[in-house]
């Protein structure tokens, strides 16, 4: 087939859907099976391909295969394009092959001229019909084709209803219209400088390449990067007989889905306009109406729809997105899709579509895509309170958003990417809006419906969206929205509730996610299939509780530092670090010790009869300390209040206070005296380079009794804890070991201070290692020798293989190496295959070569993440482990791999 650059829809089936795109294969199959659509002809996406890699310009032949392909479709239909009687009208799409809904461009009533339009009102006995048609084409083609402004159009519309009295488009007469394409022409003219081509096979050139080109605008684009789509597909262009519901009562447009996109409900949902083009319901020019109300209006072609609806559900296993046009009382369906949903609505429809055999679990879980399991994992409204909404619209995308006004995408974008939590408020969104739908907290519209662009979009993506809010008043030039006497300006905060279209004046607040039935059976079919185990990085009792109810199998990471940040026990840390000798150390440790040894008896219990990894104390003892600068201040402010009087920089705080009464100072002396001293531990702590520095095993081995506390601190609780009946699986994890030599010895502390706690009391406990070190990947075999078990650390291990600090690189390099594709991913969001991730393989592999059966994971957050998951594993690893609320990603992501690995292996068996 690459010899060929067009087919008719004759030609097409569903699996040949990167070559016609996914809007030319959907039309394809459903005329294939029967159903009706208009008759055409679809461009491929090796034809825009071809004219990418040449600049813009055709493939050779591309041309002569479009003509030889209309004039069999002028032969199907006996009509012709541009002809004074019977004249053939067609519509240029774009399609995808991914669905990109309202990114790229669309040309419709092409063939419509002086000539043509009195011939199609005679045929339809409808003239205004007919010059409704000629003045749609003549603004999408200026605009789409010619680049005339889109205002330019739209405001002479407006101009003209307000001369004539009336609301609607619809209310407009054949003379108005008439009128109407004069003034569209002349504004073309005014714009591109000359008048519009007449020649109607010219405009369906320029329309096809029109179309190519959309695929690289610059919505298109963010669309694309915020979806992962590569960049290189291109788009097919759609070719099609027109069919009309813009041609009186007994005509409508409308889409639809099988079922409910935002809860995944079978239910009736869809809407309609009668009088219309499909154009006004996506763009929510008017207001349409629910599907439901068709029946009373067009039952006939609402009956058909129904069963047609059913037909292609159960025809392509999935819910679908359906766009129909009902031309004179028939009815024809323009496209079908997979519909885009929310996470809630996608764990039901998968459920329910197997309860009703329509497919089968591995189908199911492949349906599903990880990542978008975060949607169902942040915060709801707290549906206790009590506000009182400001106005409500349509729940159009469900979930709570809270943020400040923005009415515009660029602010939108510029303020959101700042970090800034913002909701998007607009008349209504049109596709370039884009990055501000990205960027924003949620979505809020005055105009459209369920179906409109900033609906179907928002749901794609999980965010919350309220369209068709009919009492907001938006004053653009003031920068404030007006709500009855309620005045919000873009420093005002606004909440949203997607789920049931209210809208409140400031932040109400939220309640943590619930776990519903569809989420706790479909992760069950996940785990069932799976081999990768999952574990969550938890610091607290409370955070372990949560990681075990999301379905975490253990603790794969406990961070012992957190523990020592708590403001009661930050003071007793600071006095182990200040003491001038062990025994003062000590004596602090033995503070820290219950506080500690509480804390892991609130994880041991949480994880009773599941592993918990806890690392012994990673960073530099100076983070433990204040900040060295805002620490030189704070003496340079106290000598100037009590003078430079030579305080001692060592000794205790009595050695302190007695100075302080012999120099004759009171307090402030004494406080100076105090930060001085402090001053000067912070200095002696600071390292230029600290993540390299004195941290992990090294300062485990400079202060070999730190760790000794924490081991005591596990042994005790998890003894603690089992004499209360929970079952404790202890692990210990040394961390930044990058030589052998390293873990030997601090296994000979941590073995020796277990001993001497459990005094002969068995339980069981394994030592292991962080493998964060180019170097410890690259000698696992010898580090393996001390080491019960492997974790790889893939946050530090990235920093230390790229030779990136990540604080640093996030906020200035990297970002420009992202958008200028320099990289492909974040190497901190996605493992880097080659670098890191071939770091994790060889160290895997060395250390299991030593020691067979080595238990290993990962527990950076790139487990979490799902394109990590999968390489890790491909790999080997025996698990992952991630902060609590992505364990449920993980868990399908994991499963999702388990099926790829068993789909290539029975692809490379049939091969």
């Amino acid at each position: 087939m690459s010899d060929r650059y067009v087919y008719d829809l004759a030609e097409g089936r569903a699996d040949m859907r990167a070559l016609l795109g996914g809007k030319g294969a959907g039309v394809a199959e459903m005329r294939r099976i029967g159903v009706p659509v208009p008759d055409g002809f679809t461009v491929t996406t090796a034809a825009c391909v071809a004219a990418m890699e040449r600049g813009g310009s055709w493939p050779d032949g591309l041309w002569d295969e479009v003509v030889a392909h209309l004039d069999a479709l002028e032969g199907r239909t006996g009509r012709r394009l541009g002809a004074r009687e019977r004249p053939l009208l067609v519509s240029v799409r774009s399609g995808a092959v991914f669905s990109m809904p309202g990114m790229m461009d669309t040309i419709l009533n092409l063939g419509i001229s002086d000539d043509s339009v009195e011939g199609l009102a005679a045929e339809a006995g409808n003239a205004r019909f007919a010059w409704d048609s000629y003045r749609r084409f003549v603004q999408m083609y200026g605009e789409v084709v010619e680049g005339v402004p889109a205002h330019a159009f739209a405001d002479e519309l407006d101009a003209l209803k307000a001369r004539r009295g009336v609301a609607q488009d619809t209310d407009l007469d054949a003379d108005d219209l008439r009128g109407l394409v004069a003034t569209f022409r002349a504004v073309a003219r005014q714009h591109t400088g000359e008048d519009l081509p007449t020649d109607p096979r010219e405009q369906l050139r320029r329309s096809v390449d029109a179309v190519f080109a959309s695929w690289g605008n610059p919505r298109a684009a963010v669309y694309r990067k915020a979806n992962g789509i590569p960049d290189d597909l291109g788009t097919a262009v759609n070719v099609m007989q027109m069919v009309f519901g813009n041609k009186g009562a007994t005509s409508a447009t409308g889409v639809c889905f099988t079922r409910n996109p935002s809860t995944g409900a079978k239910e009736l949902y869809g809407e309609f306009l009668v009088d219309a083009q499909g154009e006004d319901v996506v763009a929510g020019i008017r207001t349409p109406r629910p599907l439901a109300e068709m029946e009373t209006v067009l039952p006939d072609a609402f009956r058909e729809l129904l069963a047609t609806m059913d037909r292609l559900e159960q025809h392509y296993g999935d819910l679908q997105d359906i766009e129909f046009t009902v031309d004179d009382g028939t009815l024809y369906l323009l496209q079908t899709r997979t519909g885009k949903r929310t996470a809630q609505a996608a764990l039901r429809v998968v459920r329910e579509l197997v309860d009703e055999g329509v497919i089968d679990r591995d189908t199911a879980l492949r349906r599903l895509d990880p990542a978008q399991l975060d949607q169902l994992l942040h915060p709801a409204l707290d549906p206790g309170h009590g506000a009182t909404p400001l106005t409500r619209g349509l729940n159009a995308s469900p979930g709570a958003a809270v943020g400040r006004v923005v009415l515009d995408a660029e602010t939108a974008a510029e303020r959101g990417k700042a970090g800034e939590a913002v909701v998007l408020v607009r008349w209504e969104t049109n596709p370039d809006d884009i990055a501000g739908v990205i960027a924003a907290q949620g979505v809020l519209t005055a105009h459209g419906g369920m179906t409109s662009h900033a609906a179907v979009v928002a749901r794609g993506m999980g965010k919350p969206c309220v369209a068709g809010a009919g009492a907001l008043r938006i004053d653009t030039e003031g920068r404030r929205v007006l709500v009855g006497d309620h005045v919000l300006t873009e420093d005002d905060t606004i909440t949203l509730d997607g789920t049931t279209g209210d809208v409140y004046a400031g932040a109400l607040p939220l309640v943590p996610p619930q776990v519903t039935d569809d989420f706790r059976a479909v992760l069950g079919w996940a785990d069932d299939v799976r081999r990768l185990g999952v574990r969550a990085n938890a610091d607290t009792g409370e955070d372990a509780a949560k990681a075990r109810e999301l379905g975490a199998e253990g603790i794969g990471l406990c961070r012992t530092e957190h523990m020592f940040m708590a403001p009661d026990r930050l003071p007793v840390v600071r006095e182990m670090i200040l003491a001038e000798d062990d025994a003062a150390r000590a004596a602090a440790l033995d503070r820290l010790l219950p506080m500690q040894q509480a804390d892991f008896e609130e994880i041991f219990a949480a994880m009773s009869g599941l592993p918990v990894t806890i690392r012994l104390l990673d960073p530099p003892l100076h983070e433990f300390l204040p900040d060295l600068v805002e620490q030189s201040l704070l003496v340079q402010r106290l000598e100037d209040e009590v003078g430079d009087t030579g305080a001692p920089l060592h000794g205790t705080d009595a050695v302190f206070e007695g100075w302080a009464a012999a120099a004759g100072g009171g307090e402030t002396t004494a406080r100076l005296a105090r930060a001085r001293r402090l001053l000067a531990q912070v200095r002696r702590l600071s390292e230029t380079n600290p993540m390299l520095g004195t941290r992990g095993v090294r300062l485990a081995l400079l202060h070999p009794q730190i760790a000794a506390m924490q081991v005591r601190a596990i042994a005790r609780a998890a003894l603690a804890v089992r004499a209360a009946g929970h079952d404790p699986h202890v692990e210990i994890m040394v961390p930044l070991v990058g030589f052998s030599e390293e873990l030997r010895r601090m296994r000979e502390v941590v073995d020796a201070t277990m001993a001497e706690e459990l005094a002969g009391e068995p339980l069981p406990y394994v030592v292991g290692t962080m493998i964060e070190l180019p170097r410890a990947a690259l000698v696992a075999d010898r580090i393996a020798e001390h080491a019960e078990f492997f974790s790889f650390g893939t946050n530090d291990l990235t920093q230390t293989t790229l030779g990136i600090s990540r604080d640093d690189a996030e906020g200035s390099f990297l970002t420009a190496y992202l958008e200028a594709g320099v990289v492909g991913t974040n190497p901190f969001a996605t493992i880097d295959r080659d670098g890191v991730g071939e770091l994790v393989h060889v160290g895997l592999e060395r250390g299991r070569r030593a020691r067979p059966g080595l238990h290993a994971g990962v527990c950076g957050e790139h487990g979490g993440d799902p394109a990590s998951v999968a390489l890790f594993d491909e790999i080997g690893l025996d698990y992952v482990s991630c902060s609590p609320y992505r364990v449920p990603i993980a868990r399908l992501a994991a499963a999702r791999s388990t099926l790829d690995r068993r789909d290539g292996a029975r692809t490379t068996r049939d091969a």
